[in-house]
């Protein structure tokens, strides 16, 4: 109960210090005209109040205003640079592959979770093509602003995890920065996470893996999409 009090004692404080921009400010507006009358001093006006002489309520001190205006300064800037780093952001998502991906970008950027997205649809030529894709590490080298607004879409490549053209018969694989391929194994396609070493196994009729779940995503934009979603528990 003290704890929630103490909680809500500060939140109301930091709402009072954002109304101002300075503590010269904050002290101006606990003065007076009556103040400001008898003493004919604005400077005087506000050590008086700084002091505990004037004023309603308790009046912080500099030092306590001045930190707490920091740290709001500081959360509210966090705010916007993530709002920034993050593609999705401010976007208006229908489909629900989009989003889908919204919903896990950050922890994918920020190494909370390692997802690989599995991709079946045609190509330019209506090739058949499927891949199996390292969310985290396409965050890094592609530009996803333009698949958020619709002008492109995300698509296999021969250099994402393991790529399929399923008309042509031609695969490839490739290890990434968050995964290492391993393709001959008697369960099938299998991939292990770097960080905890962890294996994904991709088998729909299989268990995904420790710290993995499997969702398979209902949408318009490709014929057949899964997330594998493997959330990492880095040590503290």
């Amino acid at each position: 109960m003290a704890a929630l009090e103490a909680d809500e004692a500060g939140a109301a404080l930091d709402h009072v210090i954002t109304q101002f921009n300075s503590y010269d400010d904050y002290l101006d507006s606990q003065i007076t005209t009556q103040d400001l009358f008898y003493l004919e001093n604005e400077e005087m006006a506000r050590q008086l109040v700084e002091l505990g002489f004037r004023g309603s309520g308790e009046v912080l001190k500099r030092e306590e205003f001045e930190a707490r205006k920091a740290a709001a300064e500081a959360s509210r800037l966090s705010e916007r640079t993530q709002q920034k780093t993050l593609s999705s952001a401010g976007k208006e998502l229908k489909d629900n592959f989009l989003k889908a991906l919204a919903e896990r970008e950050e922890a994918n950027r920020s190494g909370k979770m390692a997802s690989i997205i599995f991709i079946r649809d045609r190509n330019s030529r209506g090739q058949e093509v499927s891949a199996y894709i390292d969310y985290a590490h396409r965050l890094k080298v592609d530009e996803f602003e333009i698949y958020f607004n619709g002008k492109k879409k995300l698509f296999p490549r021969r250099t994402d995890l393991s790529f399929y053209n399923w008309d042509r018969n031609v695969t490839t694989s490739n290890a990434s920065p968050n995964y290492q391929v391993i393709a001959e194994n008697a369960c099938g396609l299998l991939f292990k996470n770097k960080c905890d070493r962890k294996i994904v196994n991709v088998d729909p009729k299989a268990y995904p893996g420790d710290s993995t779940t499997r969702t398979p995503i209902e949408t318009d934009l490709y014929l057949h999409v899964v997330i594998y979603d493997h959330i990492l528990r880095r040590k503290t």
